[in-house]
């Protein structure tokens, strides 16, 4: 298969992906897909399978099932039934059945002590990098002082620390989530940095200095100045497509260079009240 034949197949597969995760709550069959794809419904399972990694309905399944994931441990409010239901269970029992069995455990051990590395191992798909089309904006970025939770470890635990975050966002009300601005400040490459030695922020806009906590808060500024600006639409999981041709491709051409300050995210809609193909992320590389 030559490039451009691998190229228009490929996007074939993003446009199924794509509408997957934008109708998870619909039914979506094997017929429904493949006209999707523009591909034989004799062979879709076979080529969606030999393509991905896993079956189309054990796909379909994963993503119900980590949004349900999301709703369970950030969403604490939701019951049990209410968040079955919406991944598109009968009943909780056969939710419980379906999440004990994916994950080792049930929906409520899980909301009790997630275990975010063994749970994320459960989505290595062979999902191709797109190759986006980036529009690059250089704007002024105005300070802000933040609330930050530091999280030092590995990225499969950042879970662990948002968490927390939330928890001091309710507990304390000096930066709920509905008026004032969610960040990360990424102080580390995952793909290239061991696990024990990642840094990242997580970060909520404050007015004030943030007292002592018992979840280890601080105050920090995100600092004011040029900034060249991506926005990436999607899962925060495919960030690196929006974050990688900034570097290799518009960085070098650009003839800017870069601040020492590292690579942050604004958060312009959040988990798990937008669904993951419909996430907002500004991303604002820092510059001279």
């Amino acid at each position: 298969m030559d490039e451009t034949r691998a190229q228009a197949y490929a996007a074939r597969f993003d446009r199924v992906l794509a509408y997957i995760a934008a109708n998870l709550d619909e039914e979506l069959s094997v017929e429904r897909l493949s006209r999707v794809a523009h591909f034989s419904c004799f062979h879709f399972h076979r080529q969606f399978a030999d393509y991905i990694g896993v079956s189309v309905m054990r796909y379909i399944l994963l993503l119900r099932l980590r949004r349900a994931s999301y709703r369970l441990v950030f969403d604490r409010g939701a019951r049990v039934i209410e968040i079955a239901l919406e991944a598109g269970f009968e009943n909780p029992e056969s939710f419980s059945r379906a999440f004990r069995n994916t994950f080792g455990c049930t929906p409520s051990q899980f909301r009790r002590a997630p275990d975010w590395v063994e749970w994320q191992s459960r989505f290595r798909f062979r999902v191709p990098e797109r190759r986006l089309i980036l529009k690059v904006e250089i704007v002024e970025f105005a300070p802000v002082q933040v609330a930050a939770l530091e999280h030092r470890g590995a990225v499969e635990r950042v879970n662990d620390s948002v968490a927390k975050f939330i928890a001091w966002r309710r507990e304390s009300g000096l930066s709920p989530k509905e008026r004032s601005r969610t960040f990360g400040i990424a102080h580390d490459n995952p793909d290239t940095t061991e696990p024990e030695r990642f840094r990242f922020d997580v970060c909520g806009e404050v007015s004030a200095e943030v007292p002592p906590n018992p979840q280890g808060v601080v105050t920090k500024q995100i600092p004011g100045g040029r900034c060249a600006r991506v926005r990436h639409v999607g899962s925060h999981a495919r960030i690196g497509e929006s974050i990688y041709p900034l570097y290799r491709e518009w960085l070098p051409g650009s003839g800017e260079e870069l601040r020492d300050f590292p690579l942050y995210f604004h958060y312009l809609n959040l988990l798990p009240d937008t669904p993951d193909s419909e996430l907002l992320t500004d991303i604002y590389l820092p510059l001279r």
